[in-house]
């Protein structure tokens, strides 16, 4: 693992959209500001049901407005079908166009912070996203005004393959022509992204709050920074 670093592939939810804070916190998070109450335990079943059905089914063309917007219908509609009502005083679908717009305002000034890292880093290596996705990641990227710093995207539902599965790796690595020894993945997750690097022989950086890096005391990660702007850094 002494090669130096020619490639850097990224995740996406949670690593180029917030500082290492995954899209089910993020919801749950702006649920919780609306009035919502429910255990985080409760949400989470939730929240996976709205988000599967997605999966596959969105226009390979739908942007991240679209696909927010998609998740947060959903996500009204599995809380309405748990029994779970706002506080009365406002409709759900009000409540849900709301949380919509809170967390793409919230996506937005994040891509604002990272775009100029992200155009450095690809003056010097080669940069990739892999990530578990619902088959429209590039259009989500364009979106965001990303795709200019990647040479390759990889959707893990156009590939047939999700993190940690090697295989969504190797489907990068092969676009881009690199080796795992000369590869470093950049994620938010230590179950689908470290644990996909460790599988395939890459180096791993985590994106992740001081208190989760703290909070996971051994068990988290060689490299770890709080944002992207701190991956010059750990790079040199």
């Amino acid at each position: 693992m002494n090669e130096p670093i020619k490639t850097l592939l990224f995740d996406f939810g949670g690593t180029l959209d917030a500082d290492g804070v995954a899209w089910k916190e993020r919801f749950y998070a702006l649920y919780r500001a609306e009035g919502l109450d429910m255990a985080g335990t409760d949400f989470e079943p939730a929240f996976y049901a709205a988000d599967a059905p997605l999966v596959g089914r969105l226009s390979s063309t739908t942007d991240l407005s679209g696909t927010v917007h998609a998740l947060t219908a959903n996500l009204e509609a599995e809380l309405a079908r748990r029994g779970i009502e706002s506080d009365g005083t406002r409709k759900e679908s009000d409540r849900g166009r709301r949380v919509a717009s809170s967390f793409l305002s919230e996506a937005t000034a994040t891509f604002e912070r990272n775009r100029p890292v992200l155009r450095a880093l690809s003056e010097r290596y080669q940069l990739g996203v892999v990530s578990n996705f619902y088959g429209n990641l590039k259009a989500v990227c364009e979106s965001a005004g990303l795709c200019p710093f990647f040479r390759a995207m990889v959707d893990s539902w156009c590939v047939g393959a999700e993190k940690p599965d090697p295989a969504i790796f190797h489907a990068a690595l092969g676009r881009l022509g690199a080796t795992p020894e000369r590869t470093a993945f950049v994620g938010d997750s230590l179950l689908r992204d470290r644990e996909g690097a460790r599988r395939v022989g890459m180096r791993f950086i985590w994106v992740a709050p001081k208190s989760v890096q703290d909070g996971r005391g051994e068990q988290q990660a060689e490299f770890a920074v709080t944002n992207l702007r701190d991956l010059p850094k750990i790079l040199r």
